[in-house]
């Protein structure tokens, strides 16, 4: 079997050296290329991230690591800012694109979807590659049919910028789709303080953490007369979201347009 050629994008970050310590240490799987922040430029990636040298150094230009490491994968865990563009390089060179940001405005997710159809190349945009927290998802889609009472609380590193989560923005998005239209209030609330019942996305109440001491975690709590369920999903380390990744990895070549969610690879 060819091995897959993979380049890390934000490989100097934390999710970016799990994921040369993972690939570094696969049979199916090679680093050909690590981008990173410019004060990790010229270091080793696996020196780097813990997991002996790799002889690939992080270098600052993606650009060149297309011509000379001929990448098939782009894994891309940089911040959100930069994503549009290493996926416009990823996609010049017809290379699929796996991306772990979030936090990506909706045109730019629009406009990569467009040009993954048009390219008729493959792209798997995934706020969380945990699998444990993808089932999570898709357990409280099912149960949101049956308990259209719900609110999110999702928990992080204090050094996590975003808030809410993408997991969390996505998990609401899901249950206010399969629940339809969200149960009255059951009385007139009066907010003491600004925010504290959580922010609203698609109706569903969703509130965030922020502590250390934490990696991610979230639960989504259902009510109904007499009973609650709570679905949680806790990650312990960046390690948990590694199967996920290597999953996406073998997986992305296998389609012609972008997909949102690692779902849709899991054949749920």
């Amino acid at each position: 079997m060819q091995a897959h050629r993979v380049v890390v994008a934000g490989a100097a970050g934390r999710m970016g050296r799990a994921a040369v310590r993972t690939i570094s240490r696969r049979e199916d799987m090679l680093l050909v290329g690590a981008l990173g922040r410019k004060t990790a430029v010229g270091q080793d990636a696996g020196t780097v991230a813990g997991a002996g040298a790799v002889g690939v150094p992080i270098t600052a230009d993606l650009a060149e690591i297309f011509l000379a490491g001929r990448p098939t994968v782009l894994v891309d865990l940089s911040r959100g800012g930069a994503v549009p563009d290493h996926a416009a390089v990823a996609l010049d060179h017809r290379v699929p694109v796996v991306i772990g940001a979030t936090g990506l405005a909706a045109e730019s997710v629009a406009s990569l979807r467009d040009r993954c159809e048009a390219e008729q190349v493959g792209g798997i945009l995934a706020p969380n590659f945990a699998l444990g927290a993808v089932l999570m998802m898709e357990f409280a889609r099912r149960a949101a049919r049956y308990f259209p009472h719900v609110e999110i609380i999702e928990l992080h590193h204090d050094r996590k910028r975003d808030a809410p989560s993408g997991t969390a923005a996505r998990t609401a998005r899901l249950v206010a789709a399969a629940r339809g239209t969200p149960p009255p209030p059951a009385v007139e609330e009066t907010v003491e303080a600004a925010g504290a019942r959580g922010a609203p996305i698609a109706g569903v109440p969703v509130h965030s953490v922020r502590l250390p001491g934490l990696v991610a975690h979230q639960e989504v709590i259902f009510g109904g007369p007499g009973q609650t369920l709570t679905i949680r999903h806790d990650s312990t380390s960046e390690e948990s979201f590694m199967p996920g990744l290597v999953l996406a990895i073998q997986r992305v070549g296998g389609l012609r347009h972008l997909v949102e969610g690692l779902e849709h690879v899991l054949e749920l």
